[in-house]
Formats: structure tokens, C-alpha cells, sequence
């Protein structure tokens, strides 16, 4: 296990949000370390996307989980997403199904929805 407190973010590849994501989550939690698991429009890959997709990214967060000693797992969707261009209520939707998902994978960390907004703040969504 590596030394230090780590988190996992499964975020947007969209340089944007990967700054506020991190800082967010290492004030909120005092995490040393935010592990990043991007994909274009994670919460729409999470929501609806075929099995390959998600299972990648199940992967990654095992790894995260079992060999970082990961605490809390953070599902996040933005404001201007490229990857997932949808409203701001269709992303929430989107994020509170991928936590779902991430949390029927019976890890036993938190897991919980974030939101980036046109700001550039974190806002939380589901816990």
C-alpha cells in the first residue's frame, strides 16, 4: 500500500475540471492524493454505456481502492462537457445513477456525485 491518504476521482478528461476536482476533494477529505480515472462524460459512461466502458473503469477504481488504500470515490459531470453536452439536470441525473453503479461494485468506501459548475466550483450532488 502506498504511503499517504488517497481519494479517486472518476472525472472528464477535460483539463477544466481536473484542478477543482482535486482541490475539492483534498480540502473536503484531507487527501494527500486524488487518483484520476477520466473518460469523456464519466457520468453519461456510467449511466448508460455498454459494459466495456464501465468495466474499465471498475478496473481502474480496484486498483485505486486495493493498492492506494482509496477512502472516498467521487463521480463527477461539468458544465460545457464535450463528451456528454446534455443540460445541467440531465448531467445530475446522469451522476446520481453512475454513483449507483459505482456503489453496487460493494467497495467499502464513500462514493459520491459531484458537479462542476460554468464557475468552475464543486458542488455536491449526491453522498
Amino acid at each position: 500500500m502506498t504511503a499517504g491518504k488517497f481519494g479517486t476521482a472518476i472525472n472528464c478528461m477535460d483539463g477544466r475540471v481536473q484542478e477543482p476536482v482535486i482541490a475539492w476533494l483534498k480540502e473536503r477529505y484531507g487527501l494527500d492524493y486524488v487518483d484520476m480515472i477520466t473518460e469523456a462524460g464519466p457520468d453519461k459512461a456510467l449511466a448508460a454505456e455498454p459494459g466495456d466502458v464501465i468495466e474499465s473503469i471498475r478496473r481502474r477504481v480496484g486498483i485505486s481502492v486495493t493498492q492506494h488504500g482509496s477512502e472516498v470515490i467521487a463521480v463527477v459531470g461539468h458544465h460545457d462537457c464535450a463528451g456528454n453536452p446534455v443540460s445541467k439536470e440531465a448531467h445530475w441525473q446522469h451522476i446520481e445513477k453512475a454513483v449507483g453503479v459505482v456503489r453496487s461494485w460493494d467497495s467499502d468506501v464513500s462514493v459520491l456525485g459531484l458537479w462542476v459548475d460554468e464557475d468552475w466550483s464543486v458542488e455536491v450532488v449526491t453522498e
